[in-house]
C-alpha cells in the first residue's frame, strides 16, 4: 500500500493538474465548497422565505423545496448533463453541471437549516426589534439572521460533509473526482483493487470525520456559550 501511494500521490490529489484538468482529492474539496458558498445567497433568501408570515412566499418556497429533496440527486446530475443540452443546446462541462447540480441541493438543504435556526429564535426577538422601529427586513438582517447562523454553524459544517460525499455522483458523468481517479488507478495497477479502495476509504473518513469533529466542537461551544453568558451576569449582578 505504501508503494501504490508512493507512485500515485499526486494522481490521487490532483489528476492530471497542470498537464489537463485539475482532479483527484483537490477538485472534490474545490466543488464542495464552492458549492456551499454559491448556495448560502439562495439558502438564505430561501430559508427567510420558508418561514414568511405570507402564504404566497411561503408556499411556493415549501413546494421547491419539497420537490427537490424528493428528487435523487442521482438523477438531477443524469438530467443537467444529458437532458437540459438535448432541449436548450447548450452543453455544460463536468465539473460545471456538478456544480450547478450540488448548488440548488445545497440552497435547498440550507434554506430548511436556516429555517430551523430562524424558528428556534424566541419570538420576542423579532418582535422587539420590530418595537424600536425597525421594519421586517431590518429586523432580519440585523437582528434575527446574525443569531440564527451561529446558532445553525454546526449544521452548515455537516452540509459540507453530506456535499464532499455527494460529489463522488460525479463519476456517473466522467468528472475527475477523486472515486473517479481511484478507479483509474485501480485499472493501472489492476492487482491492487483492495489497496486502492481503502485509500479511498481512509481519505474520505479522515476528511468527513475531520469535519464532523469540528461541527461537533462548535455545537459544544455554542451549547455553552449562554451558559458562560449567564454566569457573568450573576457574577455583575452580585
Amino acid at each position: 500500500m505504501l508503494e501504490l501511494i508512493q507512485d500515485y500521490w499526486l494522481y490521487f490529489l490532483v489528476g492530471q493538474y497542470p498537464n489537463g484538468p485539475l482532479g483527484g482529492l483537490s477538485l472534490t474539496v474545490l466543488l464542495s465548497a464552492a458549492a456551499l458558498i454559491l448556495a448560502m445567497p439562495l439558502g438564505l433568501v430561501l430559508g427567510v422565505a420558508r418561514v414568511s408570515p405570507y402564504r404566497a412566499v411561503r408556499w411556493p418556497v415549501a413546494v421547491l423545496v419539497q420537490l427537490v429533496r424528493a428528487v435523487p440527486l442521482l438523477l438531477v446530475v443524469f438530467w443537467a448533463y444529458f437532458f437540459l443540452p438535448a432541449v436548450t443546446g447548450v452543453k455544460t462541462g463536468q465539473a460545471t453541471t456538478m456544480l450547478m447540480t450540488l448548488v440548488l441541493f445545497d440552497a435547498v438543504y440550507l434554506a430548511e437549516i436556516v429555517g430551523a435556526g430562524i424558528k428556534a429564535l424566541p419570538k420576542g426577538q423579532l418582535e422587539g426589534a420590530r418595537s424600536l422601529g425597525l421594519s421586517y427586513a431590518q429586523a432580519l438582517r440585523l437582528v434575527i439572521l446574525p443569531q440564527a447562523l451561529r446558532h445553525v454553524s454546526p449544521s452548515l459544517v455537516s452540509q459540507l460533509v453530506a456535499t464532499i460525499k455527494a460529489t463522488s455522483l460525479g463519476y456517473i458523468i466522467g468528472l475527475s473526482e477523486v472515486s473517479f481517479i481511484a478507479t483509474q488507478v485501480n485499472t493501472l495497477v489492476f492487482t491492487k483493487a483492495v489497496e486502492v479502495y481503502i485509500v479511498l476509504a481512509a481519505t474520505y473518513f479522515i476528511l468527513c470525520f475531520g469535519l464532523s469533529r469540528l461541527a461537533f466542537l462548535l455545537e459544544r461551544r455554542l451549547g455553552r456559550r449562554p451558559a458562560l453568558v449567564s454566569a457573568e451576569s450573576a457574577k455583575e449582578m452580585s
